[in-house]
């Protein structure tokens, strides 16, 4: 069955007949729903005479819209119906008579993004004998994959890219025509990649661009290629043996400068300095990052000598008989590897790094446990409990990866409990730095 929506692309209200109505539900999430989270909706699966909302298929999402007033969540078609998930409290009455209005919005961007991959696989069989193999409508960029482990350059796209605009100012007319399948002079011409669906019944619909291609299709299309305003071919990559060329077309082109160049304005104010500047003051601000993070590590690493030199000095009456240090000032696994070559060795060693987030916070790091075997094994495994790690340990030292800061003080107390220190001018606890 060939669809009012497919007849006339245009029609933006349409009143029909209710065929049948029954409950039902649907789980809406991802783009639909502006959430990753599914909700499941109630309403009613709703079968009409005819539609102006598209159904599903062709590589072309369905149209939203109302019937009565009520929203249009999904349509999908199954044999020659198409079939409407309502939602709505109440049902609709089998012969009723119903207005339908669409989303046009929504179908004028999907109009464009087909009409557009139709040009733009027609062009690249022309120039480059690439096959396009399947295209994606996406929810701001689309693609076409194209068979061919060549990559694409930038020149290539370029082509493609000013031929189709070419042909988009002529504004060549884009027509549909419905063939008989069995009629080879008739079909000979059209493009069909994937072929007739299985329950396909009666004729098929060819979408044609005039002098440029015949493409069997069941989607909605433009009338002429002015109506797509522009096509941009934003980069082509390598997937496997197969290339995909990413493009937009139309409102969504529009859309695409709206927001480079609302970040070019950010980056400005955030670089203090031109779009001209934007590469040479982001080697700049990457190189003094890289020579700043360099130097703090040789910081970090006189610390930690300096703190186990401190406790070198001591004299061994004077020593605590654990010592606890925590460091927040990003994952440093080599301030604990300095520490510990340089630090005596018969204290107890509790050791943590992690990033710049207070210590009752979940944060990631990592930790350490050096000193008596038999209580580095009791401790360790606790310690990655209180502190929701994983890790293991062999002999005199435990060491994993910690998620979860928030109870530092409660491993630090298993210490304390364990050693019972007595007053000494070095605290037993010793130096929790921050």
């Amino acid at each position: 069955m060939v669809f009012k929506c497919q007849e006339d692309s245009f029609l933006k209200e349409f009143q029909t007949t209710i065929v049948s109505c029954d409950y039902a539900t649907l789980d809406l999430g991802g783009e639909d729903n502006n959430s990753s989270e599914k909700r499941k909706l109630r309403g009613f699966n709703v079968v009409c005479e005819d539609t102006i909302l598209f159904p599903e298929g062709g590589g072309q999402p369905c149209d939203y819209g109302t019937i009565n007033g009520q929203q249009v969540r999904s349509v999908v078609r199954k044999g020659s119906t198409a079939v409407h998930f309502v939602e709505s409290s109440s049902s609709f009455e089998e012969g009723a008579e119903v207005r339908q209005r669409l989303d046009w919005s929504r179908r004028l961007d999907h109009m464009q993004q087909h009409s557009g991959q139709h040009l733009i696989t027609a062009l690249f069989d022309r120039e480059f004998k690439y096959d396009t193999t399947s295209w994606s409508l996406g929810s701001s960029v689309s693609y076409i994959q194209l068979s061919t482990p060549h990559l694409i350059s930038r020149e290539s796209l370029d082509l493609i890219e000013r031929q189709a605009n070419d042909l988009i100012r002529e504004g060549r007319p884009v027509s549909v025509v419905l063939v008989d399948p069995e009629a080879a002079l008739e079909f000979q011409d059209a493009r069909a990649p994937r072929g007739l669906p299985k329950d396909h019944e009666g004729l098929a619909r060819v979408v044609r661009i005039e002098g440029i291609e015949s493409n069997m299709c069941c989607g909605t299309h433009v009338n002429d290629l002015s109506q797509l305003q522009c096509i941009k071919l934003l980069y082509a990559e390598k997937v496997k043996t197969n290339i995909l060329v990413y493009f937009v077309v139309g409102e969504r082109a529009m859309r695409k400068l709206g927001e480079l160049f609302q970040r070019e304005q950010q980056l400005t104010v955030a670089l203090k300095g031109g779009a001209q500047q934007h590469l040479d003051l982001v080697q700049k601000l990457q190189q003094n990052v890289k020579s700043t993070r360099k130097s703090f590590q040789q910081l970090l690493k006189d610390f930690a000598t300096a703190e186990a030199e401190r406790l070198e000095n001591l004299t061994k009456s004077m020593r605590p008989k654990y010592f606890v240090l925590h460091r927040r000032d990003g994952i440093e696994v080599d301030f604990i590897n300095t520490f510990l070559r340089n630090a005596p060795e018969e204290i107890f060693y509790f050791l943590t790094v992690s990033e710049g987030i207070s210590a009752g916070s979940s944060a990631k790091g990592h930790m350490v446990l050096r000193g008596e075997p038999a209580l580095v094994q009791e401790m360790g495994p606790k310690f990655l409990e209180l502190l929701e790690g994983k890790g293991n340990g062999k002999e005199n030292n435990f060491q994993g990866k910690i998620n979860n800061l928030a109870n530092l003080q409660e491993c630090t107390a298993l210490l304390e409990s364990h050693f019972k220190p007595k007053k000494s001018t070095v605290e037993p606890t010793a130096a929790s730095a921050s």
